[in-house]
């Protein structure tokens, strides 16, 4: 049972999203550097989706630690690892660092992919990305939120960046009701467009009310949820 494609979904959508951030912040993907924290179901897949546009990963991790490489991670490498040991450490010419350290490396892309509350108001200013994608339900505090907003720093939040899993979940669905049954690649391709529509409707709103993009994306639900309303002649 279940849908093709599911088990990747939710890195799959942070990837997305971020190539879409990308291209509004200007970053050039294929010489931008990553790090993810957190190497479970959506930081793995996160890795593998972000390599094949490109980008260059340098540092991942899990529950026991982390491993920094400058000259890139490779995916099918750090799998190979983590499937033999028990934990990423002494990772062949990689350096073993912390998970707090990993957060405040020199990159062009954050993903926190592990725990709640990894960036606070104590290290939010140290973040050094110039975009943060939350593939972790709320990696970030308000107070950090606040922060990296008036430091420029682009967030884009875990109702959008980790929502490929659960638009993938309606796929499913929508596959059963009408007793269909699509390859991966269909599934890929609508997963794809609903991740695309869903970031540009987002960052057009937070752009337009200058506000940070969890802000945008509150305003923008709301707003479908009034208009459904309205068609509805409740208010």
């Amino acid at each position: 049972g279940g849908s093709l494609g599911r088990d990747s979904a939710t890195g799959k959508g942070v990837a997305v999203t971020v190539e879409e951030a990308a291209r509004h912040l200007k970053i050039d993907l294929k010489k931008a550097t990553c790090a993810i924290q957190g190497w479970g179901n959506v930081g793995s897949f996160a890795h593998m989706f972000l390599e094949e546009a490109g980008v260059k990963v340098v540092a991942v991790s899990d529950s026991k630690g982390g491993i920094h490489k400058k000259t890139g991670l490779w995916f099918n490498e750090v799998a190979a690892y983590k499937k033999k040991n028990t934990s990423m450490a002494n990772l062949p010419a990689s350096e073993n660092i912390s998970n707090e350290e990993l957060l405040e490396l020199d990159v062009d892309i954050l993903v926190p992919a592990a725990l709640e509350d990894v960036i606070t108001e104590n290290n939010a200013r140290n973040i050094k990305a110039k975009l943060v994608a939350e593939g972790a339900n709320g990696p970030t505090t308000p107070e950090a939120d606040d922060i990296l907003f008036k430091r420029d720093i682009t967030l884009i939040p875990d109702i959008l960046a980790n929502s490929g899993g659960v638009s993938t979940s309606y796929l499913e669905w929508v596959q059963n009701l009408q007793h269909l049954w699509w390859t991966a690649d269909e599934v890929d391709h609508r997963l794809t467009a609903i991740m695309k529509k869903a970031f540009s409707e987002v960052w057009k709103t937070s752009q337009e009310q200058n506000v940070d993009m969890r802000t945008g994306a509150y305003v923008y639900a709301i707003g479908k949820v009034r208009d459904a309303m309205e068609i509805r002649g409740w208010v």
